[in-house]
């Protein structure tokens, strides 16, 4: 087994590290910004390093601070978490070429990933469908003759991209190079590699993922899959396992290419195949090689923990869990709840007040907030995962409404608003799993529909009382 970890993270992934880790009886070395010294889980490592600045760029995202901290506190493993250095074979490449083990998959199955383009064709060759388009780079000059293949519309993608970025639809031709040249530059920008490829334009798909766990030795199995569907600008906004509605060959399918994948590859680690699903057919779009944000609905409908079988796998002690074994017991979803404004979507960091964290059957709260932290504003604005497990996935929904009810958070700003009031008191929501433009287009919509008439109402009334 691994004698000391390094958790080179922050907030509630720290804490959820942290605590795998004490259960495994490993010991845990934290690493904070100067902005972070309040950090709830450093208070349980056994050892902690300042490595920064608040910045991410001089702490979180410095390689060599790192590195010097697992050196000087003995740790024998790194694990990334999510975001950050989690999906960097750079990072990876340093960890294992310093002595360390790398808690997450070999550096090459990184890279592959990480490019889009390199990915598709890998997943092609292992037999997983993919969204019709082209698996090489496209540039102002195959542009048009790629276009009149694939058929409008089409989306022009940063091979590097991730989070919504460097992305363009294009529906017309006389559009097609302008949209080309853009995404070219917003790649440029924003992940230093100016390929872009194109695909098919989905209209109304979902987002459902498998998740996946591999030894590194060609034995690998899926935790089956989740439907990650409600988004706002491509960011995830509510998640639930397992995904609803979906065809059962059709699923059965995907679970067994997204499992022959791994032992082809022979990944190491955990990872999640992602897919826009739409009229019964599954379009591969990319692979996380990571532990997701989402994971906990997995675990919770699984009760198999994610990290846990990570570390595991790291220590080199392998991947016991055989396909037959693990099974799905009931539903469960998870709302992120973020330091925001709930109709502007700003980020709100400051103080928490008064926090006071639901319970009851079924309810697992993932935070590392508490009464008198202060969020600070250099990081992403989720501050608490709020998940709810039931028999059914009416009473999951349930029970995460009852649990949003109970949930108390003053001195800041959050989006429960829009899980409490807007999501889980939609009738065609709770019905069934919608597409990935749902929340932006038809709920967020509606929304600000209802602002001018509640102004109006308001200002009535005002006049009335005058």
């Amino acid at each position: 087994m691994l004698q000391k970890v390094l958790i080179a993270n922050r907030g509630e992934i720290a804490l959820r590290i942290t605590r795998a880790c004490k259960s495994l009886g490993i010991k845990t070395v934290g690493i904070y910004s100067d902005a972070d010294k309040d950090l709830m889980h450093l208070r349980f490592v056994d050892e902690a390093v300042c490595i920064g600045p608040g910045a991410s760029s001089d702490s979180y995202l410095n390689i060599p601070a790192i590195i010097t901290a697992a050196e000087i506190t003995g740790a024998d493993a790194i694990h990334p978490g999510y975001g950050f250095l989690s999906e960097n074979a750079e990072f990876a490449e340093i960890v294992e070429s310093s002595g360390f083990i790398f808690i997450g998959p070999r550096p090459e199955h990184i890279r592959l990933m990480g490019n889009k383009v390199s990915a598709i064709i890998a997943m092609k060759k292992a037999g997983v469908p993919t969204v019709p388009g082209c698996d090489h780079a496209v540039t102002i000059h195959n542009a048009l003759a790629e276009a009149k293949e694939i058929g409008f519309p089409l989306i022009v993608k940063a091979a590097s991209g991730g989070g919504g970025r460097g992305m363009r639809i294009v529906e017309r031709v006389d559009t097609l190079l302008e949209s080309v040249q853009a995404a070219q530059r917003d790649a440029e920008m924003w992940f230093g590699d100016d390929t872009v490829y194109m695909e098919r334009f989905l209209q109304k798909p979902r987002h459902v993922e498998v998740q996946v766990l591999g030894d590194g030795n060609g034995h690998a199995v899926h935790l089956y899959d989740r439907d990650c569907s409600l988004q706002r600008r491509h960011q995830k906004v509510l998640e639930e396992a397992p995904a609803p509605g979906l065809p059962e060959q059709a699923r059965a399918d995907i679970l067994e290419a997204c499992v022959n994948a791994c032992k082809l590859m022979q990944y190491r680690g955990a990872g999640t195949f992602e897919f826009l699903f739409e009229d019964g057919e599954f379009f591969f779009i990319e692979m996380n090689t990571r532990v997701q944000v989402e994971h906990p609905v997995t675990e919770m409908v699984t009760g198999i923990d994610i990290i846990e079988q990570q570390l595991r796998i790291a220590a080199g002690l392998g991947l016991e869990l055989q396909q037959e074994e693990i099974e799905v017991h009931g539903h469960a979803i998870e709302c992120r709840i973020n330091a925001e404004d709930p109709t502007t979507f700003l980020p709100s960091p400051g103080k928490i007040d008064s926090f006071y964290a639901p319970g009851g059957a079924g309810i697992r709260l993932d935070s590392h907030i508490y009464s008198g932290y202060s969020i600070p504003p250099y990081y992403d604005s989720m501050i608490a995962k709020l998940i709810a497990h039931g028999k059914d996935r009416e009473t999951s929904m349930a029970r995460m409404r009852q649990a949003l009810d109970e949930m108390i958070l003053t001195g800041v700003k959050t989006n429960i608003p829009l899980h409490k009031d807007l999501i889980l008191q939609d009738p065609e929501f709770l019905k069934q799993a919608m597409d990935i433009h749902y929340l932006e287009k038809h709920l967020l919509k509606q929304l600000e529909a209802e602002k001018p008439a509640a102004a109006a109402t308001q200002e009535n009334a005002t006049t009335e009382k005058a």
